[in-house]
């Protein structure tokens, strides 16, 4: 195969699948040297791929079976900043992992990134749906990695609601593939500016089921424990992998199908909002951090529930620094676990002593997420902010979006590099974390202020030029909106602070965390049982009625057929006659006149 020919091939073939490629030869490694180059490799040929891609919104590689279509590459603007996000993540998630050697873990979780930068790039619903699918099945593993009883039944439940949201969307593609016969997305109806977003109608055949399975991926509210329950019982860096994929594959799938929809304006901004409660009083620091993703995410999809140009921006740049800071945070307290056996706020504190690189890094992901200028979190969330603000009907909305930005401030901002590193010395003195994953974690943090000082590279790849162009000339570096930040910043910072001195903060203890979860882990079971239990008295009542007639039956039967009961005695015969002819005579009247 010629250089030329080899380049062509690269250019017109899924990055996803290079990826995936790499994962099946991860087993295969014999080495650290061979398992480090497929680890970091796969993700650097994928991203090669990418960028060399020959041209934006068109089919590149499509293949025709069972009388089907299949887009199985069509990159645009939209998928290619969440395609980006995922390479470089899958990039140093593999940095990350190269202290321990976990082939079953290693390779599932490239099959899992592999399977996110795959279903962002494909062109049509069935191709959607496998890649959907093989995340599901391929992310499962990170959460039984641990190979505790926890983590077996946390697994258990996080592949039911990933199997959930598969067959909704399974059956939402069959029935509209089948009332519209169309299944790629940029032929279902017209696009917005030239890109096909919020192409699908809510009203048409499906799309209610297409929706409720985005839905669960993307830890709708009632919906979203899966998310609480699973990621802190992933291993160190298994929680690292999902915390990369699944929710921002979700948001894509949003954007890409129902943006402009309003009831995403309203399911994202409770979102926002509910997370933050649980999140300042949560013990285990990793699951405090899983509700602040789920606060994260609702960001994200408010800006797709609005649908404006400046709205899908926001939503995709959110995503691409979601995925970075968010991964940072997970990276520090998974290296905090991996350094003391435990990442519960009661039982640490004081390591700024012992690691004070992962403490630096962990800084700068607490900064990000906060939205401190001149970091990667303030150039993003800001512009879903503004779409919210400039419409007068969603002022409610935009003080929601607020009172979840004073919330990330205080719960992953503030609270969890403060418990972790700072406040009370729990008395642990552990190592620094292992090389490799402060080189990742630098590599994040490296783009976190990449990112928030020099935005420009990141907005000339959002799906509307023309509207980035104008916001980061206009309204990005405005005097109050810098001023607005700092504020915020500084107020939530004394108000903690405040709250620490008084003593009015809630304190950390161990404990458990009610919330909906407690209907299918707890409430369910006690219902079940309080069911079971009435319906098995029922049962006895009835089993002790049924045996007494029982023996009432054989009892009158004794009497009927003994020696001396009615069946042995004796009938004269001509009463017997007379009851012969009286028989049938009833007989021939029904038979003549009936």
């Amino acid at each position: 195969m010629t250089v030329e020919r080899l380049a062509d091939w690269l250019a017109n073939t899924n990055p996803g699948f290079f990826i995936i490629a790499a994962a099946l030869l991860v087993p295969l490694a014999k080495d650290v040297v061979t398992r480090a180059i497929l680890l970091v490799g796969g993700p650097g040929v994928a991203l090669v791929a990418l960028i060399n891609a020959h041209g934006l919104s068109i089919n590149l590689s499509t293949v025709h079976v069972l009388g089907l279509d299949l887009v199985l590459y069509r990159p645009d603007s939209l998928s290619f900043l969440f395609g980006l996000a995922f390479i470089i993540a899958s990039a140093i998630i593999g940095v990350y992992s190269l202290h321990r050697r976990d082939p079953l873990q290693d390779s599932t979780a490239m099959i899992y990134a592999g399977s996110a930068v795959t279903a962002v790039f494909v062109g049509d619903l069935i191709s959607l749906f496998i890649a959907w699918e093989l995340t599901a099945l391929s992310s499962v593993f990170q959460v039984l990695a641990p190979r505790t009883r926890e983590s077996g039944r946390a697994a258990m439940r996080y592949l039911f609601f990933q199997v959930a949201s598969g067959m909704l969307v399974l059956a939402g593609v069959c029935m509209f593939a089948v009332a519209t016969g169309k299944t790629q997305f940029a032929l279902i109806a017209p696009s917005m500016a030239g890109l096909p977003v919020g192409v699908m109608d809510i009203s048409a055949p499906g799309a209610v089921l297409l929706l409720a399975g985005f839905g669960i991926k993307a830890a709708f509210p009632l919906v979203h424990n899966w998310l609480q329950d699973a990621y802190p019982k992933a291993s160190e860096t298994g929680t690292v992998v999902l915390s990369a994929f699944t929710t921002k594959l979700a948001v894509y799938a949003l954007a890409r199908y129902f943006a402009g929809l309003d009831a995403l304006i309203w399911i994202g901004a409770i979102m926002v909002v509910f997370p933050v409660f649980f999140a300042v009083i949560e013990n285990d620091l990793r699951k405090a951090l899983a509700y602040g993703l789920n606060s994260q995410i609702g960001f994200m999809v408010c800006a797709v529930g609005i649908g404006t140009q400046l709205a899908v921006n926001g939503a995709a740049a959110h995503a691409f620094v979601s995925v970075m800071y968010q991964a940072l945070l997970f990276m520090s307290t998974g290296a905090v676990l991996y350094r003391t056996g435990t990442a519960k706020a009661t039982e640490l504190g004081g390591l700024h002593r012992t690691m004070p690189w992962t403490t630096l890094f962990c800084l700068v992901g607490a900064a990000s997420i906060s939205g401190t200028p001149y970091l990667s979190g303030f150039v993003a969330k800001s512009m879903a902010m503004s779409a919210a603000h400039t419409d007068p009907t969603l002022m409610i909305v935009w003080l929601m979006l607020m009172f979840g930005s004073v919330g990330a401030i205080v719960h992953s901002g503030i609270r969890i590099p403060y418990f972790a590193f700072f406040g009370r010395d729990g008395g642990k003195r552990s190592e620094e974390a292992p090389f490799n994953m402060l080189m990742a974690m630098g590599m994040a943090a490296a783009l976190c202020i990449l990112v928030g000082v020099a935005p420009g590279w990141l907005y000339q790849f959002l799906p509307y030029q023309e509207s980035a162009r104008a916001y980061l000339e206009s309204e990005l570096w405005a005097p109050v909106h810098l001023i607005q930040q700092f504020q915020l910043l500084v107020l939530a910072a004394l108000a903690f602070m405040l709250l620490q001195w008084r003593k009015l903060y809630p304190a950390e203890q161990a404990g458990v965390t009610i919330d909906v979860e407690w209907l299918w882990r707890r409430g369910g079971a006690q219902f079940w049982s309080a069911i079971s239990g009435s319906l098995g008295r029922g049962a006895r009542v009835a089993g002790e009625w049924m045996t007494r007639a029982g023996i009432a039956i054989r009892a009158a039967g004794r009497q009927v057929f003994a020696s001396d009961g009615w069946v042995a005695a004796k009938v004269p015969a001509s009463a017997s006659a007379g009851w012969c002819l009286a028989i049938l005579g009833l007989v021939l009247v029904v038979a003549l006149f009936g």
